[in-house]
């Protein structure tokens, strides 16, 4: 059963199940699945300050801090006890594009290369990590919610404003994809 579960999962597999977990949440007390939602109410928590965004009863929504921890925990118990120790297979076609901006080296899925402490120091990693780590948090914000919340939970609700973020997110990342990150990977 463990080499089972070790193994990668069709995406026939995998996709019916995370879309599962959007009637399960309903079922379950009418709850909607999205993360960033945590980090506010973690922030509502943890924030003494009096501002309004952060003024509302937070603890209705502990169970959106539990289901994050087990995410966070369910990657701990894969990384360490269900790991896949084969190595990870990246298309040839984009093993030689990346290999044409310098990268080679991958641990997991990370191309170490690019993300790691020392790269944070040079512009690279500090357009990567840092800017783009602030654009994804403003672009959560302005949209109203993650691409998780947005994809599976808005759209399987047929709400309009989730399938103009969806595709705003899809166009972006297709720009960022195809024509900002490698501008970047040359600097």
């Amino acid at each position: 059963m463990i080499e089972w579960i070790k193994q990668p999962w069709p995406w026939y597999i995998a996709g019916p199940l995370i879309g599962l977990t959007v009637p399960a949440l309903l079922l379950m007390g009418n709850k909607r699945f999205g993360i960033s939602s945590a980090l506010r109410h973690i922030c509502a928590a943890c924030l003494p300050a009096k501002i309004p965004y952060f003024k509302y009863q937070w603890t209705k929504e502990i169970w959106n801090l539990f289901f994050v921890l087990g995410i966070f925990l369910g990657g701990l118990i894969a990384v360490n006890f269900i790991n896949n120790p084969n190595p990870i297979q990246v298309n040839a076609n984009l093993v030689a594009e990346l290999k044409g901006y310098g990268i080679t080296n991958y641990s997991q899925l990370i191309p170490v290369d690019i993300f790691n402490w020392q790269a944070l120091f040079h512009l690279k990693g500090l357009l990567l990590m840092v800017f783009g780590g602030f654009l994804v948090g403003f672009g959560t914000r302005y949209a109203g919610g993650c691409t998780s919340g947005h994809a599976i939970t808005g759209l399987s609700n047929l709400q309009w404003p989730s399938l103009v973020a969806t595709c705003c997110f899809m166009i972006g990342g297709f720009i960022m994809a195809n024509f900002i990150l490698p501008f970047i990977l040359q600097l």
